[in-house]
Order: structure tokens, then sequence, then C-alpha cells
């Protein structure tokens, strides 16, 4: 039985899982993205009628039988993204990374291996409109929304919202910014170039929610900050953490929604508005979940650890 962690080492996450597996008693495969040196051979070969993945990854000394993998924690950067690569060792990282990309895929396909998670689960994340369908099924409430390159259809949302944010439309990190009706209406011209999404502005707690399998883990934050991720840009000073606790129904629903999703390790932000309605504006597929960690001691990467050394 063989963990394997693909992404880079030192990236705290990764870290922090390593870590936890390792307090376990695994000893986890890490794949970095910036070795050029690993080398990958993959292939299906049927045995009694049925279809196996077979094939062995080598890392420096190291040699996995990949048919020997049984969890997988996936944070892979492209190796064109990939700093201090040469030419040559970047062409022979993305042959390795499209290879590993191909067996993640299999092994899922095929059952029997733990993934956290799936790149390609991880896709609904590239457009939060289409995500935000998919949360809807499972009772969130869903901001009211617009995603346009018109100017005037942007300021008629305004007028019938009041407060209004901005964000990106994908998966790309963006900061979720108040809409200033007289410092932004001139920038409105820039929309012709690029949609961008606007959301009613929501007053209450955010609360994030970290899935892990069966698990629920969640962290509030107290803040005035529209983005509490930025909140010392914003507002001054930073967001407080502290672990939170989330009704059986709510919890829930945070379970299934990840589950539907294909994600067994999620970020799930939520906003808990003042008559008591949950809404939840994403599904992030790849938390970097160490700053709540970190903040709270809610034990997010023991979680991880825990759930893939645990039989399929």
């Amino acid at each position: 039985m063989t963990t394997l962690l693909w992404g880079v080492p030192s990236e705290p996450p990764m870290a922090m899982v390593a870590a936890a597996l390792a307090a376990r008693g695994a000893e986890p495969a890490v794949v970095d993205p910036r070795a050029a040196g690993a080398a990958i051979d993959l292939a299906l070969s049927g045995a009694h009628g049925e279809r196996l993945l077979d094939g062995v990854l080598r890392l420096g000394d190291r040699v996995i039988e990949l048919g020997s993998v049984t969890g997988m924690y996936l944070r892979p950067v492209e190796p064109a993204f990939a700093p201090g690569l040469a030419p040559g060792d970047r062409v022979r990282a993305q042959r390795v990374h499209d290879t590993l990309l191909s067996f993640t895929e299999l092994a899922d396909a095929l059952g029997g291996c733990r993934l956290a998670n799936p790149l390609s689960a991880m896709a609904s994340n590239m457009s939060k409109p289409y995500q935000a369908q998919l949360i809807a099924r499972h009772g969130f409430y869903i901001p009211a929304t617009l995603v346009s390159d018109d100017p005037d259809e942007v300021l008629d949302f305004v007028e019938r919202h009041g407060r209004v944010v901005y964000k990106s439309t994908s998966g790309i990190r963006s900061i979720v910014t108040a809409f200033d009706p007289v410092r932004d209406r001139d920038r409105l011209a820039r929309l012709r170039w690029c949609p961008v999404q606007f959301q009613e502005l929501l007053d209450g707690p955010d609360v994030r929610v970290h899935t892990v399998g069966d698990r629920v883990l969640a962290v509030i934050l107290d803040t005035a900050a529209v983005d509490y991720r930025y909140a010392r840009a914003q507002v001054g000073s930073d967001a407080r953490l502290r672990p939170h606790a989330l009704d059986a129904e709510l919890a829930g629903r945070c379970v299934a929604l990840a589950a539907d999703l294909r994600l067994p390790f999620a970020g799930i932000d939520l906003k808990v508005m003042p008559d008591g309605r949950v809404a939840c504006f994403e599904v992030n597929p790849s938390p970097g979940f160490s700053w709540f960690e970190a903040e709270t001691g809610v034990p997010i990467a023991s979680a991880v650890a825990d759930w893939l050394l645990t039989p399929a």
C-alpha cells in the first residue's frame, strides 16, 4: 500500500498532509512537478477478463508499483508554470505530468484507490455560474447574480439590488470587491473586454467548511471585510477565525454537495444570513486549508491523512 502526493512539497497544504501521514507511520511518495528526473510507465493490461492498471513510477532511487497506490492527494502545478526548470527539463516534466494525470483518472475510474481529488472533478469550479446551479440543488441560497459585459445592464442590476460585489466568473482567484457606483462607473467600459460576475452583497458571518469524506470541519470568520482573505487590505485588520460546529442538517448538506461534485476533499464557502438562510458562494476543489488550521487548530491535514489511509 502506497500513498502518493503530487504537488510542490514545500507548499503548506502539501507539507502538512505529508507530515500527518508520516506521523501515522506512512512513507508517502511525493511527486514534485519540478522534478525533471522523475519517470513513469503506465499500461492497462487484461487479466481474467478484468482491466488492470499496471506500471511503475521512478522517483530517484525509489520505484513505486502503480498497482500498489491506494491513496493520492493532488495539488499539481503545470510544468510550464513551475519555476526553475530549464527548457529541456520542462519538456520531460510535462511528459511525466501528462502520464501521471492519465494514471490518476484511470485509477479513479477503476476504483480501489482514494483520490483527493480527481482533476476531472475539479472542473466544476472553472465556471462559478455553472457550479452555482449544482449548489442550488442542495438547498443553499444563491445570491442574485449577473454576468455581463454591458455597463447599462450592470447599472440596472445595481439599482435593483443596492449593495453589490463583483468577482471573477472562473476558478482563477480574484478579490471580491464592493461595487462603488461613483468610483467604478467610469471603469465599466472595460467590461467590453471581459465579462464580470456581479452579485448582491449579503449580510452575516462567513463560514468555511472543509469536508473530508463524511467528516465536516468548519471555521467561522469575524470581519467586516467583503473578502475575508483580504481583510487587512479592505478594513485594516485580519479576520478572526474560530472553530464552528454546524448543525447536523447543514453538515449533511455540505457532505452531500461535495459528494455530488465528486470531491472527497472540498472547501465550501458559506454565508449565514440574519434570517437563517445559508448562502453558498462556491466549492473549492483544491482548498488551501493551511491558514484555517494554523489559526484555529482544526485538524484538517489529519483528516485528509486518515481518509487517504482508509481502504477504499
